[in-house]
């Protein structure tokens, strides 16, 4: 059985997510059982700053919604449930001090070699980097900034 990878599509530039998506429609049309789970997404707004806006409970609710997506993709990987998992936006949960490098480096331990796991995020931090075999790492660069769209 050929050994799958552990990638994460990170940087600064648009398509990260458009990227990993892309991923996963090609490993479900080639017959693999797929699972994405999104942090961070879902809301009008592709910044953080609905974050601010939430009363304390509100800010309660979505960090749970986030622990329970995190212990799902534990669960995931400690079953290999899937062939293919992206955990899009992960690593931004770093970034705003949501999890922490251990969290996710004890899922990726988890991980044997007939599963395929894609993350993405801003920036793979280097405590990390042990457990990833390949990091793609998007820029943008808007040559004509009066007609460019910064959507994902």
């Amino acid at each position: 059985m050929e050994r799958k990878l552990t990638e994460v599509y990170c940087g600064d530039g648009i398509g990260k997510t458009t990227l990993a998506i892309g991923q996963s429609l090609r490993a479900c049309g080639q017959g693999k059982s797929v699972i994405i789970i999104q942090f961070l997404k879902g809301r009008e707004r592709r910044e953080l700053d609905f974050l601010e806006e939430l009363d304390n409970m509100e800010k309660e609710e979505e960090r749970l919604n986030i622990l329970n997506g995190l212990n799902f993709a534990r669960k995931v990987v400690a079953t290999q449930e899937c062939d293919f998992l992206l955990l899009d936006e992960i690593l931004r949960l770093l970034d705003n001090g949501i999890t922490t490098e251990e969290t996710i480096g004890e899922i990726l331990k988890l991980k044997d070699e007939s599963m395929h796991i894609v993350m993405t995020g801003q920036e793979l931090p280097e405590g990390l980097r042990k457990y990833v075999d390949r990091v793609t790492t998007l820029s943008t660069e808007n040559i004509r900034k009066d007609e460019c769209s910064t959507e994902e």
